[in-house]
This record gives C-alpha cells, structure tokens and sequence, in this order.
C-alpha cells in the first residue's frame, strides 16, 4: 500500500505542488505578520521558528484526516472486500494505510522545512534529531489517518466523512500548542489541548528542529499510545465498512 502511495505520487505531482500552497501561507502571512506586532509570548524564540513545527504537524493532518474517503473508495471499487477475504490480518491492512499516509506526510514535513529554511527559520539538521522528526511525523499521521479510517467505518459514505473532517481538524488545530503556548488558552481549552495528540507531536517536533527541551519522551509515547489505539479502533470497524 505505501509502494502505491509512492507510485501515485510519481505519476502525479500536482498534488504535492498544491499541499505546499497552505503552508507556505501560513508560514510567509500568518508568521511573518506576527513575528513584526510580538503578540505572542515564545520565550525569546522568533515566532517563526516557533510556528513552522505547528505548521508542519497541521500538514501531516491535513493530509491524514481525509484517509478514510481512499478507504471507501476501495470499497466501492470492490477492493476492500476482496482484501479482507486474503489471509492478511485486518490490521495489517490498517498499518498499510497509517504507514502510506506517514511517507505523505514526510514528503510534506520535507517541503515545509525547505520553504522554513528559505524564510530563515533557525532550525537543526543534526540527522539524529531529523530521524525523530521522520518518527514524529509518521505516529501523528498514523493516528489521524487511522481516526479517519474509524470515522468512515461509522458513518460509511464520503460525504458524511468529509462533513465530519472538515468539522474536526479546525478545532484539532487551534486546541493545540501549534500557533501559541497552551498557557496562553484558558483553562477549557488547556484541558482540551493536553488530550490532543497533535499537542504533543508539535511539542516534540519543536523540541527536536528547535532545541525547547520538551518532554519528548512523554511526547513519543503519547503518540505511540494514540496510534496504536486508532490502528485498534480501525481495524474494528473495517469489516463493517465492507459490507
């Protein structure tokens, strides 16, 4: 499944070309602007040095939190079913799917640290600390993309599962540490935050490119913990999804 991930990407590049489009607004208008009127307190960090790991983990979203509609259509296209009756364990089929959206996800993560790099982002390049990055990235993108895979086997059209996204990832996003500190949000929106798990891949992706010391450690195991539980969850509902 990632081999055709790969092989799509190949044939067609327009979509890699398009995904660049947002998060090179968000990085030249958003963190640009807000790094001249100083609203927001980084701890002496330029904001955008602290905003491009938030936008590179809102790129793995993004791409991830609309998985699902592939899986429905492999239903409709007669594929799922046809999977599900070969000996492969159902969350094998669910890994595939996580692991292909993590590769996405990493060539995104890659063009955002290129146009960063280009706006004069301060970041690291030892290749220890990008390895983390590439698993960081790839737990987060697993997690959304098997969260859609879930949401499709509930709802079970691409209509409803593309209302049901477009509700989510907003708030997934502004309910994280992406854009501010989560000292900053009042107190509901803290406790909404310190259950997101993009919180936690943008606090280890910060503390990997930018040297904050985060809690990494608390950082992989929450996202190793919720990938696992959405590769579960998945997996649960793919047969309801065949029938």
């Amino acid at each position: 499944m990632c081999v055709v991930e790969l092989q799509k990407i190949r044939h067609d590049r327009s979509e890699l070309y398009t995904r660049a489009i947002q998060p090179a607004l968000w990085l030249v208008i958003f963190g640009e602007t807000f790094t001249r009127i100083h609203l927001i307190p980084t701890d002496g960090i330029p904001y955008l040095d602290y905003l491009a790991p938030g936008i590179i983990a809102q790129s793995a979203m993004f791409i991830s939190i609309f998985y699902g509609i592939q899986i429905i259509w492999d239903r409709d296209a007669g594929i799922l079913t046809k999977l599900l009756v070969t000996p492969t364990p159902r969350a094998a089929l669910v890994v595939g799917k996580a692991f292909a959206a993590g590769v996405k996800a990493v060539i995104q993560a890659v063009v955002v640290l290129l146009i960063a790099a280009l706006l004069g982002v301060g970041m690291t390049w030892n290749p220890l600390r990008l390895l983390g990055v590439v698993a960081a990235v790839v737990l987060g993108a697993a997690f959304f993309s098997c969260l859609s895979v879930t949401i499709a086997g509930i709802v079970l059209t691409r209509d409803r599962l593309m209302g049901i996204g477009q509700a989510i990832t907003m708030p997934l996003f502004f309910a994280s540490n992406a854009l501010y500190p989560t000292a900053v949000m009042p107190g509901w929106l803290q406790a909404v935050s310190a259950v997101n798990p993009l919180s936690y891949q943008v606090d280890a992706l910060r503390s990997l490119l930018l040297g904050t010391g985060g809690h990494l450690g608390l950082d992989f195991l929450v996202l190793l913990v919720a990938a696992a539980a959405g590769i579960t969850a998945a997996s649960l509902l793919l047969p309801r999804l065949a029938r």
